[in-house]
């Protein structure tokens, strides 16, 4: 499969060494302030650049014609332009707060949690911790998670605080905390470092890359 990355950085590095791992060519590198061609000559493309430029960056790519796995997050006050050019182009575009397998299992879990703590005498909140490099705060995951928990459990978004802090090169951790006063419950997933991401990312591509025309999720793939 070919594939253009957009946003050369970190992330960017990290899904060429896994596409290159699952045997795909990467014919295309685009960071900022590099011009677009007229043309993308691949077969999808994975970006994941900041929350100023995604959302022109994954229009883009529809105006081009080409699928594309959006990994930045952050951008969601466009997301409705965007998917409506989408579906209007019929184009093919998958959008996720986190790309991660293990991240996605534990959206699966948070809903189940919520819906056995409705109604529960418990408090509930959720810390996210990621290096400083992280322009957005909260991260699209927490803010996913807490959506879960207000829309399985019961409980206004304002019920479900979030922390955020920035330090070091921390990849990415997330806790979901239940606290009651006799005891507390905690769902925790730590990114030990960016290839789980890639890896979602990788995978997201090769599944879009055959899709039929329209919008998706990482749950769409991993249903």
């Amino acid at each position: 499969m070919k594939i253009a990355i957009i946003g050369y950085g970190k992330m960017g590095h990290a899904v060429e060494a896994y596409a290159s791992e699952r045997g795909h060519a990467v014919v295309c590198r685009l960071d900022r302030d590099d011009p677009w061609p007229e043309r993308l000559e691949c077969e999808v493309a994975v970006e994941f650049t900041t929350p100023a430029t995604a959302a022109d960056n994954v229009r883009r790519c529809l105006e081009r014609d080409v699928p594309v796995v959006c990994g930045t997050t952050g951008w969601y006050d466009r997301y409705d332009e965007v998917a409506a050019l989408c579906r209007e182009r019929g184009g093919r575009l998958l959008t996720a707060t986190n790309f991660s397998l293990g991240m996605n299992i534990m959206f699966a879990l948070n809903e189940q949690l919520a819906r056995l703590m409705a109604r529960r005498p418990y408090t509930a909140s959720i810390s996210e911790t990621h290096h400083i490099h992280k322009l957005d705060a909260p991260s699209g995951t927490a803010i996913t998670l807490q959506q879960q928990i207000v829309a399985c459990g019961g409980r206004t978004a304002a019920e479900v605080p979030i922390a955020s802090f920035r330090e070091g090169e921390v990849p990415g951790t997330h806790s979901v905390v239940y606290d009651s006063a006799i005891d507390t419950l905690t769902l925790t997933h730590e990114a030990h470092s960016r290839a789980g991401l890639a890896q979602g990312a990788v995978v997201a591509a090769e599944w879009l890359a055959s899709a039929r025309p329209g919008v998706y999720t990482m749950k769409d793939v991993l249903a």
